[in-house]
């Protein structure tokens, strides 16, 4: 019983491992060129031939004993030689089986005694004598028939001759055989990877193109949601301060100034309405335009702080409203604009915002002319111009660049530079 039951799950062990082992080959054999799958087959079937020559051209010598010796070890032991032909039975005589008596020896023919006075009578010619030839029935004695010794020489050459031609004949049909399905394995194998190759390739390639597609695709969504990610990480990173800062001037205002505060608070309110929208959103592309009132009301804001120490440029065509764009991205180049060229400048500055469109590749650019470089050290509060480059590597490769120049006589220029697309509409 128990060898019974463990006989299912030792066939489904062996099925499993074929399984695997054809699997390999297959395997092997489909990722190969067909120019090296030719090389492969020409150099096995040489190896056959030469394998078939040395296994299989030998002169079977041991063959050739073995039947001598299976000749030799019959029931009787047949000794041709110069006196003639000797057979040795060596089956014992059975029981109750008696031997027949031995032929009369005629005798030798004489003539009548002597009479006295009658003259002698010629004696006849002698018959030659007949050899013994052993009767029917006997056993256990050796029998020689003598022949003269030309004809036992020939006779025991043609017996030899013959059983060395038989046993050779079988050596050489055995040989035959063998090395005709040693070759007939060697091209069936050779065949059935052919037929492998080309059978089970085309699944195989399928098969292979369908994990990289796979891959691409989890890559891509890796990236995307690694995007995504730092995309709201950055919206997130809309500084509190400045709400904070917006907040205080309009309760100042309202003190000092209530129409400018009420002016200051619309101009809050329509930021707040652009941006709230945006961060709530989890788009890794938008609208150039949708960005471009963002940072309009942002910009208004602004300029009520600054009131006429920020001048404002902007030239975004409407045709390119509809442009695909990162979002938070015009808004971060702006916001380092403000406060590390323009905000710290006693006489403040022009911010202009520029796009366009050259070889397919949508160009936004903004430019200052604030304190420029290294004048103000970063806190650490911005959005980051490395966290930008970051951000048009995933989403656009090497298509996407940023590129920060120094503007003249002062300020900064930074250009996004991203491939011409039209946004979805949502």
């Amino acid at each position: 019983m128990q060898a019974r039951n463990t006989n299912p799950h030792y066939f489904s062990s062996v099925l499993s491992w074929l399984y695997r082992g054809f699997d390999a080959v297959a395997t092997w054999v489909t990722q190969l060129s067909w120019w090296k799958f030719f090389l492969f087959a020409i150099l096995t079937l040489t190896a056959g031939a030469i394998l078939q020559e040395e296994l299989f051209s030998g002169p079977g010598e041991e063959y050739v004993s073995r039947a001598e010796r299976d000749r030799r070890g019959s029931d009787a032991a047949i000794l041709i030689d110069e006196s003639g032909i000797r057979f040795h039975p060596r089956n014992r005589p059975r029981s109750g089986a008696t031997e027949p008596p031995a032929p009369p020896v005629p005798p030798d023919v004489e003539g009548p005694p002597d009479a006295p006075g009658a003259p002698d009578a010629p004696s006849a010619p002698s018959a030659p004598s007949a050899p013994p030839v052993p009767a029917a029935g006997s056993s256990g004695e050796s029998v020689h028939i003598e022949l003269p010794p030309q004809i036992s020489e020939e006779l025991s050459n043609a017996i030899d001759a013959a059983v060395e031609d038989a046993a050779e004949q079988k050596v050489s049909r055995y040989h035959k055989q063998a090395s005709t399905w040693f070759m007939n394995f060697v091209l069936l194998f050779v065949l059935a990877l052919f037929g492998t190759k080309a059978l089970v390739g085309g699944k195989k390639r399928a098969e292979a193109q369908s994990q990289l597609a796979n891959a691409a695709a989890e890559r891509e969504a890796m990236q995307r949601q690694l995007s995504e990610t730092k995309m709201q990480m950055m919206q997130a990173q809309v500084e509190p301060h400045f709400l904070f800062n917006t907040l205080a001037s309009v309760e100042h205002l309202i003190q000092v100034d209530p129409p400018r505060a009420s002016a200051m608070q619309r101009s809050l309110i329509q930021y707040l309405r652009a941006v709230l929208p945006q961060m709530r959103d989890n788009a890794v592309v938008t609208g150039l335009g949708r960005e471009v009132d963002m940072v309009t009301a942002y910009l208004a804001l602004l300029k009520m702080r600054m009131e006429e120490r920020l001048t404002v440029v902007m030239q975004v065509p409407d045709g390119l409203r509809s442009a695909a764009f990162p979002p938070m991205m015009l808004q971060s180049m702006v916001e380092n604009a403000i406060k590390h060229g323009l905000e710290c400048k006693p006489e403040g500055g022009t911010l202009k915002i520029q796009a366009e469109v050259v070889d397919s590749k949508l160009l936004v650019t903004v430019t200052d002319d604030g304190v420029g470089f290294g004048v103000v050290p970063s806190d650490g509060t911005g959005l980051g111009l490395q966290t930008i480059r970051d951000r048009l590597k995933l989403l656009h490769g090497e298509a996407g660049k940023l590129h920060i120049a120094a503007n003249s006589p002062s300020g900064v220029i930074a250009m996004i530079e991203v491939p011409y697309q039209l946004a979805k509409s949502s």
